[in-house]
């Protein structure tokens, strides 16, 4: 009797990982250090969505927080196969309001766009950095309500959604950096003030 209820027990363990869903929503950039000494500049993050469940990219809904005055201007440029856009515009202080991208499905004799396959680009944040920013800038997502992020099941038609399981966001850190010239010149600098003092 023992032994069958344990093994029941495990049976049960089995199905509650097997339906786990898991999200995931994450940033890149090629450029996580920039040289702000010669004006004002604008990298590309690239915000990538995937799942363990579903095939596609259905929608997401998600804002940007970095509470940071370095960041002088954001743009949000959805990825081309997002019929459904809602931009939510720059917040200031390095916060983006609420943005809204969604696909649009036609049944299941039209498969969605390759490049909405999990895993892929869901649009791109261009962020601009004032002349002479020093320092560290997190970049971090806000969850959307709803959710953050659905997919599709194909040719099921089956959707998922963020909010039905567990939501992985992973932010970015970008490095304000002076040109390399500008740092030896303040060690120098500052070895010139250290032998004046003494």
């Amino acid at each position: 009797m023992i032994r069958t209820a344990s093994i029941i027990i495990s049976l049960a363990g089995l199905t509650s990982a097997a339906s786990a869903q898991n999200f995931y929503l994450s940033m890149e950039s090629s450029d996580l250090d920039v040289n702000t000494s010669s004006g004002d500049v604008t990298i590309a993050v690239t915000v990538i969505g995937d799942a363990d469940v579903g095939d596609y990219i259905l929608g997401a809904l998600f804002g940007i927080e970095s509470n940071n005055a370095s960041i002088i201007d954001m743009q949000w440029e959805p990825v081309f196969w997002s019929a459904f856009n809602v931009d939510g515009g720059y917040a200031g202080n390095g916060n983006y309001n609420q943005t809204i991208i969604g696909q649009l499905i036609l049944g299941n004799d039209f498969p969605p766009p390759p490049d909405s396959l999990l895993g892929n680009a869901i649009g791109t944040f261009m962020v601009t950095f004032a002349e002479g920013s020093l320092g560290r800038v997190d970049l971090n997502f806000v969850e959307g309500d709803p959710y953050t992020l659905a997919t599709l099941g194909w040719p099921s038609l089956s959707e998922y959604e963020s909010s039905d399981g567990t939501l992985n966001l992973s932010g970015l850190s970008i490095n304000l950096i002076p040109a390399p010239g500008t740092g030896a010149l303040l060690a120098i600098g500052a070895l010139a003030v250290t032998r004046r003092r003494r």
